[in-house]
């Protein structure tokens, strides 16, 4: 329950009352939100949202991500990922490596494939790769290529993003990914990745590719140099062009991670805390009013953090991963994959019922009729 008198004493019982009227906050509500003192009272918000759009479910899927290179043009300031062409710690895989790792994770749903923007791998490699898992893994879906490679493939072959996105389609591309977001204010990206796509740009290529039936996902990475404001500007924008097009499926909340990173910081900087990082999730849910999902995102967030922010608005968990390199070449002591048992019986322990989805959230249906995975 949310008690109003509560809510009163902190001074945000207008926006209780707006959450549980299902209205839009403002960018000052979550403001607000952000300089409450009681976390749990916000905390409480999201969740009573969450309830109320996926009851206990967490979803998860069976999945595998392929990074295909580290070897990219642009050199964002806060990535330990990328490498230059023939720099030590670089690597590109062929496409037989990529359909090994792909063919080689047993029975996946989903095929996660994102890279670096190497200055040498042609729109032609990638559309003979998903034409050659199309083929191999006929029921696996597969989410390709955020907004950022799809900028760098149009610039690479001269031509525009919009046929980039349908030779991608029509080899066998289903979904995007959300990454390369970061965060959307220009001063920010200038601090951070001064290369990469403009955050209008990106915001541009994802309301076109949900122009032509893709759905996508959508991210945040903060916990650098952004402040608040910046973060509900960002969310804001993500909000906004749901209302146009209703293209994005899934929010995910990547926070800022510190080792091995090339970003000037302040002395002492530690990284985000995890109280901040389940506040910004706790609001993510609350202003992305009309995303279906929020993603608890483990390899980033850690299995047990990422466990506690299922009762901070998230509703899915991902999946198996089964590797990824992006995260951990940042400093992600996460595992590297989970097992669907594993998922299964945290999602039970932590009282959630597990759904087990395919890669547009929908329910798998893989239970007996009536019988609970727990």
């Amino acid at each position: 329950m949310l008690n109003p008198r509560f809510y009163e004493a902190l001074g945000i019982d207008d926006i209780r009352e707006k959450v549980q009227a299902s209205e839009r906050l403002t960018i000052e509500d979550g403001r607000r939100l952000f300089e409450c003192p009681d976390l749990s009272s916000v905390a409480a918000l999201a969740h009573y949202v969450r309830m109320q759009r996926h009851g206990m479910r967490v979803t998860w899927v069976r999945n595998r991500h392929v990074n295909y290179t580290n070897v990219c043009a642009n050199d964002c300031r806060f990535c330990a990922f990328h490498r230059r062409v023939g720099e030590e710690g670089g690597f590109t895989l062929s496409l037989d490596e990529i359909v090994d790792k792909a063919t080689s994770a047993g029975d996946i749903t989903e095929l996660h494939i994102v890279g670096g923007c190497h200055p040498e791998l042609g729109l032609d490699f990638f559309e003979t790769a998903l034409r050659t898992l199309h083929e191999k893994l006929p029921n696996t879906s597969i989410k390709a290529f955020t907004p950022v490679e799809i900028e760098h493939f149009a610039k690479l072959e001269s031509i525009s993003t919009r046929e980039v996105l349908e030779r991608l389609s029509a080899a066998g591309q289903e979904m995007m990914p959300g990454g390369g977001a970061e965060i959307f204010d220009p001063d920010v990206r200038a601090r951070i990745c001064p290369e990469k796509v403009s955050g209008d740009e990106w915001l541009r290529i994802s309301k076109e590719a949900h122009s032509m039936g893709i759905r996508t996902n959508c991210t945040m990475l903060f916990g650098h140099v952004e402040s608040v404001e910046h973060r509900l500007d960002h969310l804001d924008k993500l909000r906004r062009l749901q209302d146009e097009t209703n293209g994005f499926i899934c929010f995910i909340l990547l926070p800022f991670l510190i080792k091995n990173s090339a970003l000037e910081l302040p002395e002492g900087f530690a990284g985000v805390s995890a109280p901040d990082i389940l506040r910004t999730l706790a609001i993510s849910r609350l202003m992305l009013d009309n995303i279906p999902h929020i993603k608890s995102y483990w390899v980033m967030l850690g299995v047990k953090l990422a466990l506690t922010a299922l009762h901070y608005g998230a509703d899915d968990f991902d999946g198996t991963v089964v590797e990824e390199k992006i995260g951990h070449m940042a400093g992600a002591s996460s595992e590297q994959a989970l097992t669907p048992e594993g998922i299964v019986a945290m999602a039970c322990d932590c009282g959630f019922t597990p759904v087990e989805r395919d890669a547009l959230f929908r329910p798998k249906n893989t239970e007996p009729q009536g019988e609970s995975p727990c």
